[in-house]
């Protein structure tokens, strides 16, 4: 059950093959709790329609079981495989519509926005995706594998970026907490490194 002072935000990264999927609470403080974490997986071998169709009932499934309030997908952005940039456009297309189709408000994010609320750098790999988000959701070991923290990555970064999450949160203007971590660092280093004459 949600709590009351939470928004629900349901993450994807979308995926023909591996569809990241992952549910958030978020407070208005901002501390975001795990809800439900997973892969959707389709047989590379199977007719793309029956693939689609997979994503979409393990997305609809999520959404029945979680009720979510808000859905956030991962931007398609361009990659040298064409093949692999048409599968996640198809998988990315299916997401928004399922999400739009349960009535909720959708959203798209690309990588580097997403990798710089969770990590406060735009051009993070993915390890260190995965290391933070173990970090902020508080778990024992970072999500398995790398497209399920993805998706919670996704989720974390609508909260924080998407205005505030409950009466009297705090607003899109405000630092995520991990850019509020690099910009402490970053100040902290301008502090003790003087330039030179």
């Amino acid at each position: 059950m949600k709590p009351t002072s939470s928004r629900r935000v349901l993450g994807i990264d979308p995926g023909l093959t591996r569809c990241g999927i992952g549910v958030v609470d978020v407070d208005a403080t901002r501390r975001g709790t795990l809800v439900h974490v997973g892969v959707i997986r389709t047989p590379i071998d199977a007719p793309v329609g029956e693939r689609l169709a997979a994503v979409a009932a393990g997305i609809r499934d999520v959404i029945e079981r979680f009720a979510p309030d808000v859905a956030a997908v991962e931007r398609v952005f361009a990659q040298h495989n064409v093949q692999s940039v048409m599968g996640t456009a198809q998988a990315s297309g299916v997401a928004l519509m399922v999400a739009a189709e349960a009535g909720m408000p959708t959203a798209t994010h690309t990588p580097s926005e997403v990798k710089a609320a969770v990590t406060g750098y735009g051009s993070a790999d993915k390890r260190q995706v995965q290391a933070m988000i173990a970090r902020i959701l508080r778990l024992d070991a970072p999500p398995q594998p790398a497209d399920a923290a993805d998706a919670l990555a996704v989720a974390l970064c609508h909260a924080w970026r998407g205005g505030p999450i409950a009466p009297g949160g705090a607003g899109g203007d405000t630092l995520t907490p991990a850019q509020q971590a690099w910009a402490d660092a970053e100040r902290v280093a301008r502090t003790y490194i003087r330039p030179r004459a």
